[in-house]
């Protein structure tokens, strides 16, 4: 688990790992994802450890649907309502959510994908994003930002573990894609910069660049901590970023 400063926010930010889980084979062992092929009743049991880890009620975890877009669900007192180790349904296709709900815990998830977490500095509010270059692209750290309904300067964010320009070819359209959206330093060489990206992102939204931290780890090259789609295929787990009000500071 890799802990995220959130300074003196009322707020428990984590980044989960593939350790400390009990599926096996391509899926060991802290496997988040209900949708890859494992076991369900060893993804419940990873589910609830995380949620212990990062000191929540796991009946109030949010997590979603995500379909590489840019909506935002906003999740009430209920958070997930049991969902995510219960029936294990996201609450519903989006890739951002966003609580004011002390307590309720927002889970995002992702194998190479970055997830993005953000944070009011009163703990006021907090959200989650998934952010692959889909959703980087149509706007999803934007709208997250806006959904916050606080003013940007008092937002702090984290980005996570995700695929490294070292691991990411992509085609020519992806890449000019990309440098007309972020610049043309978030292209490097065949690749892309999916972190760079997110950092631009986020201050565009306004969010201070000193108030972003960028995870520098490749899930692609660090096997022995992370799951990867991209180094893997089909058959791999997923991690999580997870936030929540009210357990930190």
């Amino acid at each position: 688990m890799i802990e995220v400063d959130t300074g003196a926010a009322p707020v428990r930010a984590i980044f989960t790992t593939r350790r400390g889980g009990v599926s096996v084979g391509p899926y060991g062992s802290l496997n988040l994802g209900a949708t890859v092929g494992d076991d369900a009743g060893a993804v419940r049991r990873n589910r609830e450890a995380v949620a212990r880890a990062v000191g929540c009620d796991h009946g109030r975890v949010a997590a979603l649907t995500q379909v590489h877009g840019a909506s935002v669900v906003t999740a009430g007192a209920t958070g997930g309502g049991g969902t995510f180790t219960g029936s294990l349904d996201g609450l519903a296709e989006a890739d951002a959510l966003v609580t004011r709900e002390p307590g309720v815990a927002l889970c995002a998830m992702g194998a190479d994908c970055p997830v993005v977490l953000m944070w009011h500095e009163e703990g006021a509010v907090v959200a989650a994003a998934h952010a692959g270059w889909r959703g980087i692209v149509a706007g999803v750290i934007g709208e997250a930002i806006s959904a916050m309904g606080v003013p940007a300067s008092g937002v702090s964010a984290a980005v996570g573990p995700h695929v490294g320009a070292c691991c990411y070819p992509v085609d020519h359209a992806l890449r000019g894609s990309m440098a007309e959206a972020f610049g043309d330093d978030v292209v490097r060489g065949d690749a892309v910069d999916l972190g760079l990206a997110c950092r631009r992102a986020l201050e565009r939204a306004g969010v201070a660049g000193t108030r972003i931290a960028v995870e520098s780890a490749c899930t692609s090259c660090d096997a022995a901590r992370f799951f990867s789609y991209r180094r893997d295929g089909a058959a791999t787990g997923r991690q999580a970023g997870m936030i929540c009000i009210g357990v930190g500071g």
